[in-house]
Formats: structure tokens, C-alpha cells, sequence
């Protein structure tokens, strides 16, 4: 823990159940996390994650698929919501849309993914699914920061995770959420501390 008294304003957007959102809670809740969580958006009005935030008292923002069908004015709309809320850092914990300028100039190095493999392998929406099908041996979590190239920004922080022989795709799944549901609130306790910054080559340095 920082010992500091300002924590930092989170905005979290999310596509599903919510099972990110609820470690960064939980995180909170248990004093591992110098962050509030200002307010939640979805992609879908029945994501089940907007009934977790709900509980936790969380403001919640949900976009109409008639506002999705112009990425832009979407990213727009929720860029003026985070800043309402006065969001300094945004997460995308299971956000399965790309988020676009109006977003990432806003926070410029401030919008961090999570993303289920070990990139720059297996980039793109069926990560879990690919990394199986590859057989690979290892597989993991990225935590890294988004930029305008689909899960190709500066790489925060990793973790493995060994497949085991026999496993399913879903026990594999299963373990990566686990790591995932470490690995999330851990680093972005290094942005509430101040320790992570963005070298000029693109790397990320963790002071």
C-alpha cells in the first residue's frame, strides 16, 4: 500500500460477468487497492458485471447497440462520462469492442487491457481458445497498455500459466481467470503508486 490518501479514480469497462470487476472490488474492499471505482460501463445491457457494480453502489453507464453502430460517437459518449466522473486511469477488464481516440488521446497511456494469453501471441478476441487449439505449453495474462493497434500496446505485466496434459479448454479458461483475477488488481496498484511509466521506445518501466 502507498500509505497515500488519494486514491486513484478508476473507470472500468466491461462486456460481460464481471469477474475482473469484482477482484478490482474486492481488492478495494480489503485494502490491497489505493483505487474507487467512479463508474462502470458495459456494452451490453445484460452484462451481468452492471448488477455486480450495482451492489457495490457503482455508477453504471450502458450504450444502446444504436450508439455502438458509430464507434466513434460512442467512444465520444463515454469519454464524457468517464471525465464527469473524473476518471484518471480507465480499464478494460473483459471489454470486447476496441476503444478509439476519443478515449485513447484523452488518456494517453492511462487506458491499461487485460488480455488472456502472453503477447504478442495470440492477439484478438479468442485468445484462450487459439493458445489451446495451438497446443502450446505455456500460455498466460498480459496486463499492458492500449493503443490504437488491437492488443500491440507497451506490455505492463505478465503472468504464466503451464497447461497441463488432459486439460479442456474450459479448465484452461478457468485457470487463466484465476491468474487474471490476481494479476488485474495487483498492477494497477503500481499506477495508484505512481511506479509505472512509458519509455520512449514504447516500454514500460516499473520503478
Amino acid at each position: 500500500m502507498s500509505g497515500e490518501s488519494h486514491r486513484l479514480k478508476l473507470g472500468v469497462l466491461i462486456s460481460g460477468s464481471g469477474t475482473n470487476l469484482q477482484a478490482l472490488i474486492d481488492a478495494i474492499d480489503a485494502g490491497e487497492l489505493d483505487a474507487s471505482i467512479e463508474i462502470v460501463v458495459s456494452s451490453r445491457p445484460d452484462a451481468y458485471g452492471l448488477q455486480r457494480a450495482q451492489r457495490a453502489g457503482i455508477q453504471t453507464l450502458t450504450l444502446s447497440k444504436d450508439l455502438y453502430a458509430d464507434p466513434g460517437v460512442a467512444d465520444t459518449v463515454i469519454a464524457t462520462e468517464l471525465k464527469r466522473a473524473g476518471v484518471e486511469l480507465v480499464v478494460l477488464a473483459g471489454y470486447m469492442r476496441k476503444v478509439g481516440l476519443a478515449l485513447l488521446l484523452t488518456w494517453e497511456d492511462r487506458v491499461v487491457n487485460l488480455h488472456p494469453a502472453l503477447l504478442p501471441s495470440f492477439p484478438g478476441a479468442h485468445a484462450i481458445d487459439d493458445a489451446y487449439k495451438r497446443g502450446v505449453k505455456v500460455t498466460g495474462v498480459t496486463v499492458h497498455i492500449a493503443n490504437e493497434d488491437y492488443d500491440a500496446g507497451p506490455i505492463v505485466a505478465q503472468e504464466p500459466v503451464r497447461v497441463e496434459e488432459g486439460w479442456t479448454v474450459d479448465e484452461l479458461e478457468a485457470h487463466i481467470h484465476e491468474v487474471e483475477h490476481v494479476l488485474l488488481p495487483r498492477t494497477i496498484q503500481l499506477f495508484a503508486e505512481g511506479r509505472v511509466a512509458v519509455r520512449p521506445d514504447r516500454t514500460v518501466e516499473i520503478s
